[in-house]
C-alpha cells in the first residue's frame, strides 16, 4: 500500500480507464461516464491529465472531456484548469475543497498503489441549485 499523501504525480503518468458514476440528487438521477485518462509530463514540468469518454444519461449518449494540470506552486503541487485556473491542491489522501461561485465542491483522491488496484476520486457537490456525488474508479488498461 502507497502511502497517499506523498504520491507524486508522476507515479500516475500512464493511461487509464475511467468509470463514474454521478449521483444527482437534484434530478433524482444517477448518470454514469466510461472513458480514458492520461495523464503525461509536459514540456514544461507539469502534469496533463485529461479525460475523453461518454457520458450516459439515459437514453442520452454525449461525448465528454477535459484537461487538468497538475504542477507545482512555491514547491507544493496543485491541480489546475487547462486555462490555469486554480482547481484545488494536489494532497492524495486529504480532503479537498474549492469553491465555485455558489457551489461548493469537496473532493479526495485516493491511490491504493497506481500500479497496482488504481485510484479513485470522489467530489461532493453542494449549491443552490447542486446536489450531487461523482465517484470516479480508474484501473490500468
Amino acid at each position: 500500500m502507497v502511502n497517499s499523501e506523498r504520491v507524486d504525480p508522476k507515479a500516475l503518468v500512464g493511461e487509464w480507464n475511467f468509470d463514474r458514476t454521478i449521483d444527482d440528487r437534484v434530478a433524482g438521477a444517477t448518470k454514469r461516464v466510461v472513458g480514458q485518462t492520461i495523464i503525461e509530463e509536459a514540456v514544461d514540468g507539469r502534469f496533463r491529465w485529461y479525460e475523453s469518454g461518454t457520458l450516459f444519461d439515459g437514453d442520452l449518449e454525449l461525448p465528454v472531456f477535459r484537461t487538468l494540470f497538475i504542477e507545482q506552486h512555491d514547491g507544493d503541487w496543485a491541480v489546475t484548469f487547462e486555462d490555469g485556473r486554480e482547481f484545488h491542491e494536489w494532497n492524495p489522501g486529504q480532503d479537498v475543497e474549492h469553491l465555485c461561485g455558489a457551489d461548493t465542491y469537496r473532493g479526495r483522491i485516493d491511490i491504493a498503489s497506481a500500479s497496482d488496484s488504481g485510484w479513485s476520486v470522489v467530489w461532493t457537490v453542494s449549491g443552490p441549485s447542486k446536489d450531487y456525488t461523482m465517484t470516479t474508479h480508474l484501473t490500468h488498461p
